[in-house]
């Protein structure tokens, strides 16, 4: 089968399952088998475009020629696939996810929700494989569109409110400084192709080009920067696998994928990093900060997940800001591995809220010795979006430093170990508060979390981890356009593989300990013993690595050893307080030691 075909194929298969899900509207078995098979289809569709992809011979596909120099074409290319196939393969597990949801929700007017799903994600599959900045833009329209119905589900005032927000901030940026930019674009450049290196050096001056980036970053409204961010904590008023796949699977990555396109195939590089992209770099650092401080505040789960996302995806912006081959890297791995870890998050939140009713920290006190395996998921998450070893996570933070650094911004490396901090701050108490904090009234009853959510939410979180193993191969296939990254990545790759070894026996250390205070435990003695055991050498050993890293090595080997040995004397004595202690500062000497 021919690229050009499996393109049409990766827009027409959600497209046409859409209209098949309306028409087996009243056997809801046949509609959800529906979505699960069209779901598989396109992630086929997509992996056999990325097998067979070939930059060489990469031919367009015209869909429509609409005026001279403006036409609707799609033309694979390694960022626009690997987009592709982060949607098309969660939307497989959103799916799955969502049968159980609505289904325990017995929520009304299912058959328009999964097809409104089906139509967003073929609006994803048209942003992914745009050819040129027009097509991209209608397509960009259409997802805003499709997904409203999505955010306004439950039909509340509550919902019509946050999806009117949610369509009044993204039309409103889109319409006005996107499509200025988009016009100012084709009027000095006379094309809105996508082309390697851009089509702008030389057009302008380094001081229009960076008024017209200022229009691209808050044009792309998607890309939830701060302050244009609202509509996102607005629109969490959603079912929860819409939250997801505003934050993970479509929306939110349709916004910083389309920076990352216009970075590249647009402005060039290069251009960027000449120091157009300067003052973004300061917006986009103060957003990772500013969102986090936030997120810190949010007792309601989504919304301390929403400013999660909009502080996580700001990083993507800081990447194209930076303009370095690195960095962009960084920030294509960053758009990867988040996508992963979020969806866990909010799949976690979802079950929570199924089983227990429960949608805020303060009630979900003592709930994790009734559901361990859910809590580990939710745990593998929050170290992933943190950027822990050994997660997928990790690859991207220390490309966006190394990024940073060869620009000559070493304060970036600083930023980020705040944003990590920060994001464990805010994230571990989800964890912490679950397995140590005290009931709640009515927290004892609780139902079952459906095996398919279970099942998902599992599968998305061993992702996170299999992710840090396959972030070479990602990094590779970018080479075509991000040349000078395949170097820098071999000579990561041993670093952290080596690091991630000890830092997995850490991690398996504590899980043990953690897993052996659950109430209902089924760990015996020697468990705990293990959890004790493991826990103190992986902590020692997690600073180990690459010659530059010694000295905080140095510093860490010692801090880490008195901390392991108070985790091993406490987990053994079953203390809560200890796990507590040893997860919290886990975090820190980890950081210390990778950041």
């Amino acid at each position: 089968m021919t690229p050009q075909i499996l393109m049409l194929a990766a827009l027409a298969i959600p497209a046409f399952a859409a209209l098949l899900i309306v028409l087996a509207g009243a056997w809801p078995n046949l509609r959800e088998t529906t979505t699960l098979v069209a779901a598989l289809a396109l992630a086929g569709a997509v992996a056999a475009l990325i097998a067979g992809f070939d930059a060489g011979s990469a031919a367009p596909l015209v869909l429509a020629q609409l005026l001279p120099g403006f036409s609707l074409t799609l033309r694979a290319e390694p960022i626009g696939l690997i987009f592709a196939g982060v949607a098309s393969g969660l939307w497989i597990l959103n799916s799955l996810y969502s049968i159980g949801y609505m289904r325990a929700e017995h929520a009304r007017n299912q058959t328009r929700y999964y097809a409104c799903f089906a139509l967003a994600l073929s609006a994803t599959m048209a942003i992914a494989l745009a050819g040129n900045l027009a097509t991209l833009f209608v397509a960009y329209e259409a997802l805003t569109l499709v997904t409203y119905p999505l955010v306004v589900h439950w039909q509340t005032e509550g919902a019509i409110a946050g999806a009117r927000r949610y369509l009044a901030y993204l039309l409103a940026t889109s319409l006005v400084p996107f499509l200025a930019a988009l016009v100012w674009t084709w009027g000095v450049a006379g094309t809105l192709d996508f082309v390697p290196g851009g089509i702008l050096d030389g057009k302008l001056d380094d001081g229009l080009l960076a008024l017209l980036l200022g229009l691209y970053a808050y044009g792309v409204g998607k890309a939830a920067l701060m302050p244009l961010h609202g509509w996102l904590p607005a629109a969490m008023v959603a079912p929860t696998p819409v939250s997801a796949l505003l934050h993970a699977v479509a929306v939110v990555k349709a916004g910083v994928f389309t920076l990352l396109k216009i970075a590249v195939y647009i402005f060039g590089i290069e251009t960027i990093g000449r120091g157009v992209g300067d003052w973004l770099v300061w917006v986009a650092a103060g957003s990772v900060i500013a969102a986090s401080l936030i997120a810190l505040s949010k007792d309601d789960l989504k919304a301390r997940l929403a400013y999660s996302t909009v502080a996580q995806l700001a990083l993507v912006t800081l990447a194209v800001a930076i303009g370095h081959p690195l960095a962009i890297a960084a920030g294509v791995l960053q758009l990867v591995m988040h996508a992963w870890g979020k969806i866990t998050l909010f799949f976690g939140a979802g079950a929570i809220q199924i089983a227990t009713h429960k949608k805020k920290l303060s009630e979900i006190g003592g709930i994790g010795r009734r559901m361990p395996l859910l809590i580990i998921a939710i745990l593998l998450g929050t170290l992933s979006v943190a950027g822990l070893p050994p997660f997928g996570g990790l690859w991207a933070k220390a490309l966006l430093g190394d990024g940073a650094a060869a620009r000559g911004l070493d304060w970036v490396s600083a930023m980020l170990l705040v944003s990590s901090l920060l994001t464990l701050s805010y994230l571990l108490p989800i964890v912490l508060k679950a397995c140590f904090g005290q009931p709640t009234e009515g927290s004892h009853h609780h139902a079952p979390v459906p095996p398919g959510m279970l099942a998902a939410t599992l599968v998305t979180a061993a992702g996170t981890l299999a992710l840090f193993f396959a972030a070479p191969a990602i990094i590779d296939f970018l080479a075509p356009v991000l040349a000078p990254v395949s170097g820098r990545a071999a000579s990561l790759e041993a670093a952290l593989h080596h690091q991630a070894a000890w830092a997995e026996l850490g991690l398996v250390g504590l899980i043990f300990a953690a897993a052996a205070l659950f109430r209902h435990s089924p760990l015996p003695r020697w468990g705990e013993r293990l959890g004790g055991l493991l826990a103190w050498p992986g902590l020692l050993l997690a600073g180990a690595g690459t010659l530059a890293e010694q000295v905080l090595a140095a510093v860490a080997r010692p801090v880490a050893g008195l901390i392991g040995s108070i985790a091993r004397t406490l987990t053994i004595g079953g203390a809560g307080d200890g796990v507590l202690w040893t997860l919290a500062l886990l975090a820190v000497i980890l950081i210390v030691s990778f950041g």
